[in-house]
């Protein structure tokens, strides 16, 4: 007897209905920018699928037209970069540079390893005196699940990159240099309450390796890419998305990232989160625009938002963003 398969999950657009929510954009606030997916490292829920072998990488003219159209910007107060390892992109110091001249906050999402890459010597050192805020990838406090993640021999390096931005004041009391830490769940389920895992990570980082920190986020592991084929090898995918279906929540959904976020790809071509990005998924589902097709940034606002069904992922339980847990 032949099994009945099981029914597809409602789509992200019929849940947002059901529940009667509208989510356009709003006033934008914070610039994303993928500046390249190369990587020294290939982690396994990397949903960009970085890696050292990528050879995508961001030119100078686009850095130069993001620079221009972020000028004309008063209103994006947060320039967020991302990659790929961002700090291997060789017009990465440039970005900050002009960023921060134009009195703007910068985010680098660094995976701590690549600050002692070949060339990255002073990389630590330039990021504290920009004043570049850190949001570093530490999927655990343990040697085991952080290199079952993301690799043989990454652990013990990334601590003593984390000592060394402590060193130089990140993350430490009275400093204004801010040094913050991402969890990702190991497999496919949701992460665990941010507030009561960031006790956690304080008391053993602090304990056992001397380490101090600002705050932690708690990000959910989207089912795309390099992650989706983990879950469709293993065959789970189907039960992992049952897990975000049924963990749906509104409010959380009121807060996604994409609402006030604008994203942009190392060609320049711009996107409603860096999600939709790693998927192509053009702004708003229409057609492709890049940083050349607008006179200001502030044309994407009030404009619809292209959702998906990898959505669930940002508004299951507590929610998730790149800014960690959003209720």
């Amino acid at each position: 007897m032949n099994a009945v398969p099981s029914p597809s999950p409602p789509s992200f657009a019929h849940t947002l209905h059901r529940h009667g929510l509208a989510l356009p954009r709003t006033q934008l606030e914070i610039l994303q920018v993928n500046v390249g997916k190369l990587c020294d490292l290939a982690c396994h829920h990397c949903h960009v699928e970085a890696g050292p072998r990528r050879t995508e990488i961001m030119q100078a003219a686009t850095v130069e037209r993001l620079l221009e159209l972020l000028a004309g910007a008063p209103g994006v107060h947060t320039v967020d970069l991302t990659g790929g390892a961002p700090e291997l992109n060789p017009h990465f110091r440039t970005l900050v540079r002009g960023a921060r001249a134009l009195g703007k906050s910068v985010i680098d999402r660094c995976n701590l390893t690549v600050l002692f890459r070949p060339g990255q010597e002073d990389t630590a050192e330039f990021l504290a005196g920009q004043g570049v805020k850190v949001v570093a990838s530490l999927p655990c406090y343990s040697k085991a699940n952080v290199e079952k993640q993301r690799g043989r021999h990454v652990f013990d390096p990334s601590l003593r990159a984390l000592h060394r931005l402590n060193d130089l004041g990140y993350g430490c009391e009275g400093s204004p240099l801010e040094l913050d830490l991402v969890y990702n769940p190991l497999g496919a389920s949701l992460p665990p309450p941010q507030a009561a895992l960031e006790a956690t990570y304080r008391r053993e980082l602090g304990e056992h390796f001397g380490i101090v920190f600002n705050r932690l986020f708690t990000i959910t592991n989207m089912p795309i890419k390099r992650f989706l084929h983990l879950l469709e090898r293993e065959g789970r995918y189907e039960r992992y998305m049952q897990v975000l279906l049924d963990a749906f929540n509104p409010q959380a959904a009121l807060h996604v990232m994409c609402r006030n976020l604008l994203s942009v790809s190392w060609d320049g071509e711009l996107y409603d989160c860096d999600f939709n990005q790693a998927l192509e998924l053009p702004l708003g589902g229409g057609r492709r625009r890049s940083l050349w097709d607008i006179t200001a940034l502030a044309e994407v606002e009030r404009g619809p938002i292209a959702f998906a069904d990898h959505c669930y992922g940002c508004t299951a339980g507590a929610g998730s963003s790149c800014g960690g847990s959003l209720t």
